[in-house]
């Protein structure tokens, strides 16, 4: 059963693995032809053929693009668009780090910042135009909560999903004009790469589940949905948002990570017990 996208033409990045692959297969699912993009050849042919099984109209591509590289995406955004145009766009490529900032590397910091931050940027940049000549279209970022909430030890990732959010509401005030929607979804604790023992740790997980509402982990199909929902029909007077995603997570703090950090970089930067 598809869910009206069909004829349309939609980028994912980071779409080979997590996130954005689970958001690529609810895209092909609802109909739309959908052209994935990420750094690891192998990763994006065995995603590629899994979302060809799907049963449902329009193609699958894959591009091997790092989203910090102008020039691979804007080749990749070319890739996508042809046919019909480009019309959605999620933006999923991202990487983190959990440490003290006095021991990160400037090198870790600018890799967070290029690809979280600069590859929205780039991504925008070279989407909007095409998107623009389809007639308008979708733009969804993938944040974080940690976007919205402090969260010490995690300064440079929740410093780059901050200003996703900002960038995604300041880029939907300037293309609303051309009916493209840019909104961003930030999803609470989700098991996968990037989550990393924060989803499988008991003492980590445990802090996440402690300040949710609804108290269970997500699943890639959750934000998947509010992806789809998004950059579909029954939204297209919903631009400027940053929308949590978390079992309500956002309404109470942050996780801590003093025992990790405790464990890894020892007792130097933790205030005392």
């Amino acid at each position: 059963m598809t869910g009206g996208l069909e004829g349309r033409n939609a980028l994912v990045t980071g779409g080979g693995s997590g996130l954005g692959l689970a958001c690529a297969r609810r895209l092909r699912t609802d109909g739309a032809t959908v052209t994935i993009i990420g750094r690891t050849e192998n990763r994006l042919v065995t995603a590629g053929e899994q979302l060809g099984m799907i049963d449902a109209p329009g193609e699958v591509r894959w591009c091997v693009a790092d989203v910090t590289d102008e020039q691979a995406v804007e080749d990749a955004v070319a890739h996508a668009d042809e046919g019909s145009g480009v019309s959605i766009v999620v933006a999923s490529a991202g990487v983190g780090w959990l440490a003290p900032i006095a021991s990160i590397p400037l090198d870790a910091w600018r890799n967070v910042m290029e690809v979280n931050l600069t590859g929205n940027f780039l991504t925008l940049k070279h989407a909007a135009p095409r998107m623009r000549a389809a007639g308008g279209g979708a733009y969804t970022a993938i944040s974080s909560a940690a976007g919205m909430l402090a969260c010490g030890f995690l300064t440079p990732y929740s410093t780059a999903k901050a200003g996703v959010d900002m960038f995604v509401r300041s880029a939907a005030d300037e293309l609303g004009h051309w009916g493209i929607r840019v909104n961003s979804v930030l999803p609470g604790l989700v098991p996968s790469d990037l989550a990393g023992e924060m989803a499988t740790e008991p003492e980590l997980r445990d802090e996440y589940l402690d300040n949710m509402p609804i108290r269970r982990l997500g699943r890639p199909e959750d934000v998947a949905a509010a992806v789809s929902f998004l950059s579909g029909p029954e939204a297209t007077w919903i631009t400027g948002v940053n929308l949590p995603v978390d079992g309500g997570h956002h309404l109470r703090r942050m996780a801590r990570f003093d025992g990790y950090v405790r464990r890894e970089h020892g007792h130097d930067w933790l205030p005392p017990r």
